[in-house]
């Protein structure tokens, strides 16, 4: 879909840059950019800078920069929704007409993207961009510190004190779901969508694990 969207708008001046979060290192991430083969910029941010700097918490998020430098949408859910939810966990299917608007879902997304790179709808002034820019809190800015710090001791060999600070990490920031994701990967490839992921999204109740964007065609 990426790719599709940075094909229609390139001529415009529009680049799409991925940035894979992947603390494992490049060699974890590079597969899968090399089997996609975009033309667009392709990122690995093994020390989720990206993440801290823009206030991401899940992937897939996006952030709308301008031809200016100017954010114009803080990070937002891009293109997903909840419909994942209701899964049949034992065959890993979801139900056609969950599949038919998780589709709707994405195209509405990835329509307003277009109608921004030609046209400037969806932009944000400047004061609703800011308002809606999530806030680091003394508790997140602790919690990316033991996340690096946790990952740093793992990668050097001490992994018992490195989880310590990555359970740290979670409790200090328990909505991102990144610092989760990343640390559960870290200790077991796959636990991350595994039991353990999905007793986590349960106990969300009625909050959402994606949340709309304030977007026309989005479901809310």
């Amino acid at each position: 879909m990426w790719q599709v969207l940075y094909q229609d708008l390139e001529q415009l001046g529009f680049m799409v840059v991925a940035v894979a979060e992947e603390s494992r290192g490049p060699d974890s991430a590079r597969p899968w950019i090399e089997q996609a083969k975009p033309d667009y910029w392709s990122l690995i941010d093994p020390d989720h800078l990206v993440a801290r700097l823009y206030g991401m918490t899940n992937v897939p998020q996006s952030v709308w920069i301008d031809e200016q430098g100017r954010v114009v949408r803080p990070a937002e859910t891009a293109g997903s929704t909840d419909h994942f939810r209701r899964m049949d966990l034992k065959t890993r299917t979801m139900a056609p007409e969950d599949q038919a608007a998780r589709q709707a879902a994405r195209d509405a997304y990835f329509a307003a993207v277009r109608e921004w790179a030609r046209t400037g709808e969806h932009a944000l002034p400047a004061d609703a961009a800011r308002a809606k820019q999530p806030k680091v809190t003394p508790e997140i800015a602790a919690a990316h510190a033991h996340f690096r710090l946790g990952t740093w001791l793992r990668a050097h060999g001490r992994q018992a004190e490195g989880d310590r600070h990555l359970k740290e990490a979670s409790r200090l920031h328990p909505d991102s779901w990144n610092i989760w994701r990343q640390a559960a990967d870290l200790d077991e490839v796959g636990k991350a969508s595994g039991p353990e992921f999905w007793a986590r999204v349960q106990a969300l109740g009625d909050r959402p694990y994606y949340p709309p964007p304030d977007l026309p065609g989005f479901p809310r």
